[in-house]
């Protein structure tokens, strides 16, 4: 049995009863609504292709359309990205812009994320760059500039309220990842390590082996077996090309305000929504999330 799950992002809650009601009356199925305004669930569709049905029909609004199956729709695993993913910004651009070297570093970051670069050699070529910045500038950067994404806490705060474990595994560093994986809530971080000097400056180099694609799906399945779970039961959720292997080996695999790589090729796309989004895929209603 399959579900069709409309979300709109809580800031603009413009999902309204004539529009679920449309959708409803050219898919059928039974109407459930999980947050008014927000999210709705369409219980068994029966057209061909409901989800490009709704997008028809939702003609351009910013609501989300997905396709889910009703078995094991509650995730047991989830595991995230971090940059652009549960924080708004990319770090590694941000540390740059201390040295006044955010343009080129960017586009370097923008390429390997549309997979047109080898995410390692972008990572050493980027890392090089910031050769000589202080620890302590570092950890005002991370505390200055990065920003929780929206509906991150909340997510993970009501999976492992019911039950689920949280990895976030990042291309990133530990220096972020850790911090923000804490605050968060979620229950483990891996990620890259940054090489300092005796005198607590980045040297312009990372630890080797790098977390990668490979890093990122390998922990997904790493995981699922240590939890004993079924592939049906985990759920993946990031942004970039080196996302794409671990969003394909999940049962659910997420891909949000992503690349278009990334968003042509998961199983669900959220364009608008943010990351509670994730909780109404799995028919979590609004009673239900811990905020």
């Amino acid at each position: 049995m399959s579900v069709l799950v409309l979300i709109a992002n809580p800031a603009r809650p413009v999902l309204s009863s004539a529009l679920v009601e449309a959708v409803q009356r050219q898919t059928h199925g039974e109407i459930n609504w999980l947050a008014q305004g927000i999210a709705c669930e369409i219980v068994t569709p029966r057209a061909g292709d409901p989800v490009a049905m709704a997008r028809e029909i939702l003609d351009g609004q910013p609501i989300d359309a997905a396709l889910v199956s009703a078995a094991n729709r509650r995730k047991r695993l989830l595991v995230a990205d971090m940059d652009s993913t549960m924080i708004e910004q990319e770090c590694i651009d941000e540390l740059a812009d201390a040295l006044d070297l955010k343009p080129q570093v960017a586009e370097i970051t923008e390429r390997a994320m549309r997979g047109e670069l080898d995410f390692e050699a972008a990572l050493d070529t980027r890392v090089a760059l910031l050769e000589g910045l202080e620890r302590s500038r570092v950890e005002s950067i991370r505390r200055e500039r990065i920003t929780l994404a929206p509906g991150g806490r909340a997510l993970v705060q009501t999976m492992k309220a019911y039950g689920a474990h949280t990895a976030l595994v990042s291309g990133g560093f530990t220096l972020f990842a850790d911090h923000f994986a804490k605050r968060i809530g979620f229950d483990e971080s891996v990620a890259n390590v940054l090489v300092f000097d005796a005198d607590d400056k980045l040297t312009g180099t990372v630890e080797k082996p790098i977390v990668d694609k490979t890093t990122k799906r390998n922990r997904l399945m790493a995981l699922t077996a240590e939890k004993q779970l079924t592939t049906a039961q985990t759920m993946a959720v990031g942004d970039g090309a080196n996302d794409l292997d671990m969003l394909q080996a999940a049962g659910l695999g997420v891909a949000i305000h992503a690349k278009p790589i990334v968003a042509e090729q998961a199983a669900v796309r959220i364009d608008h929504g943010d990351l509670t989004a994730l909780l109404y895929l799995q028919g979590y209603s609004e009673d239900d999330i811990v905020r």
